[in-house]
């Protein structure tokens, strides 16, 4: 999958999650949409999982390494796809 297509993907998950979190909070025992959360959860992780594999960190809390914050010297996930 294409860079700007695996950050959409996340996105999208990421906004299927938040509205299902959202209901879940006043209908905490609807099975159905526990058993949604956890598929798109699942989807999402899979989909960040891809991207940060092929593309690296999308939050600094992903970056790995121990001799410079190289974090920083990349473009931000946003500014990726204006260069």
């Amino acid at each position: 999958m294409a860079e700007n297509n695996l950050m959409q993907a996340i996105q999208m998950y990421d906004f299927y999650l938040y509205e299902l979190n959202l209901y879940l909070d006043t209908h905490p025992r609807d099975k159905q949409a526990i058993a949604l959360f956890n598929k798109y959860n699942k989807m999402r992780e899979s989909a960040n999982e891809a991207y940060v594999s092929k593309y690296g960190p999308i939050t600094a809390t992903q970056f790995s390494g121990n001799d410079c914050f190289s974090w920083v010297n990349a473009p931000w996930p946003w500014e990726r796809s204006a260069n």
